[in-house]
């Protein structure tokens, strides 16, 4: 019970002094307003006066920005403004949800493999070194193409793809954790594997994770945006801002608008992304002071 008390005061008093650092951390505040920003238009998107992001009109196709349309329209009439606000949902949710993925498989396989070693160990890491041997994009490009062109498989490719580093590296913290003296503590007052690595290795390799999760929603949100480009992911007439941008390839000297929104949007959601990981390995470091 003694030990349980003071990781437990430990993590607290961790996790304050990383809010404090983090709160000082200008380019981690700028990028956790630039994602709030578009979470929030995500959000609100049903309750906003937007026009039918469905909606074609023929006597409006390829317009430039207007008071009728901020942001133009598209090949087909319909209103960039209203489909990149809609988009963003499908963007925002392929990240977070390929990431999820990621991390639930990613995890609990790092956990096992580096908590019980031995011939477990021996194959996960090799099943992962094999995994990681292929380029990301690639890995999720062929795993998109064997699914079936979706948003939803689109989200699986991409989340099985990132999986490899989660192991990797939940497997080094668990190997640095798992000597500490709390943990012989554990052990030495009868615990179970099951307890030990729940209640006193999963916390304490929680912050690592996190960094790379928010690091690696960027990459999540470029590769369903390559996918989609590519036609694996979002399906018309569905939008995302990668299908946006299959559609403006097209048109790019005639209504260059057509792609400077979307790309736009991706280079914010991910510098913001980035930027927010950066604050977050900084405040969760405990080398730094």
């Amino acid at each position: 019970m003694t030990v349980a008390i003071d990781v437990t005061n430990v993590t607290r008093k961790s996790q304050n002094r990383a809010w404090k650092k983090m709160k000082r951390n200008k380019s981690a505040i700028a990028g956790l307003i630039i994602i709030s920003f578009f979470v929030l238009l995500a959000l609100v998107a049903p309750l906003l006066p937007l026009a039918d992001p469905y909606a074609t009109s023929w006597s409006a196709i390829r317009k430039a920005p207007s008071m009728a349309h901020w942001m133009g329209t598209d090949d087909i009439g319909r209103d960039i403004l209203s489909r990149m606000i809609w988009g963003a949902q499908a963007s925002l949710m392929a990240g977070v949800i390929s990431v999820a993925i990621a991390v639930a498989a990613g995890v609990p396989l790092g956990l096992v493999s580096g908590y019980f070693g031995g011939w477990i160990d021996q194959v996960i890491s090799r099943i992962t070194e094999a995994f990681l041997a292929m380029p990301f994009l690639i890995m999720a490009i062929a795993l998109a193409a064997f699914l079936g062109p979706s948003l939803g498989n689109a989200m699986i490719a991409i989340g099985l793809s990132a999986m490899p580093v989660f192991i990797r590296l939940t497997r080094a913290q668990v190997l640095a954790v798992k000597s500490e003296d709390y943990i012989e503590g554990a052990r030495s007052i009868g615990l179970g594997h099951h307890d030990i690595m729940l209640r006193y290795i999963l916390p304490n390799i929680v912050p690592p994770i996190i960094v790379q999760a928010t690091l690696t929603v960027a990459t999540a949100i470029i590769a369903e945006a390559s996918l989609s480009f590519l036609g694996l992911g979002q399906q018309a007439p569905a939008a995302s801002w990668g299908s946006m941008l299959n559609v403006a390839k097209n048109y790019l000297s005639q209504a260059p608008w057509m792609a400077m929104w979307p790309g736009a949007a991706i280079f914010l959601v991910v510098i913001g992304f980035n930027l927010l990981g950066d604050g977050l390995r900084d405040a969760l470091d405990p080398r730094e002071h």
